[in-house]
């Protein structure tokens, strides 16, 4: 059995940002339809907050998991 997935456009984006590990802040952008730099202010405030509990971070991505959690108040599956 051959299972076969079409995808429109904005499905395949939703695929593609739903397997991401880590957001930038285009993503973060579109996300909470906000400009990038607010994107970017935002990232390095989650990003502040995961290195004081020890965590490695890497600027202008944050943790997926991590935003989604702050964002929304729990992660999405």
């Amino acid at each position: 059995a051959c299972t076969v997935f079409l995808f429109s456009s904005s499905n395949l984006e939703d695929k593609i940002m739903a397997e991401k590990n880590f957001l930038n802040a285009a993503d973060v952008s579109e996300y909470m339809g906000i400009s990038v730099p607010m994107a970017y202010k935002i990232i390095r405030r989650l990003n502040d907050e995961l290195k004081s509990q020890g965590f490695i971070t890497v600027s202008g991505k944050v943790n997926r998991h991590y935003f989604e959690q702050k964002v929304n108040g729990f992660a999405l599956v």
